[in-house]
């Protein structure tokens, strides 16, 4: 890799490849389930989502986990991929705030800016 450009290149085809293998350009949210994400509760922050997105009937959203997202002091944390792959990181996540970022995120399109790490970040 010689430039930025390559880099964005090779983003660009990648994420295609994902999308084809999807079939969709499905809306993805990623729980953070790794020991330490379970420990602050992410269990039923999953069961949330699962549950709040089957009784609103929302289609072409992907739930996925996966381990450490990296700062443990911030979970449970789930990051959530648009149609337009941008990328907004939600901390400290509890099965209340799931509804509200269900609600207001993914059924009216509007992020929840205080519940994200960049808010939480600037508290400091």
């Amino acid at each position: 890799m010689k430039s930025l450009v390559e880099l964005e290149e090779l983003k660009n085809k990648n994420l295609k490849k994902i999308k084809l293998q999807d079939g969709t350009n499905k809306i993805r949210i990623v729980v953070g389930m790794a020991t330490c994400g379970i420990a602050a509760g992410a269990k039923p922050v999953m069961k949330m989502f699962k549950d709040e997105i089957e009784k609103r009937n929302l289609k072409d959203i992907k739930m996925v986990t996966t381990g450490c997202i990296g700062v443990c002091r911030l979970e449970p944390m789930v990051e959530i991929t648009d149609r337009n792959d941008q990328r907004i990181t939600y901390v400290k996540m509890t099965p209340d705030k799931v509804k509200r970022v269900i609600v207001e995120h993914l059924v009216n399109g509007r992020v929840c800016i205080d519940l994200t790490i960049g808010a939480e970040e600037n508290k400091k």
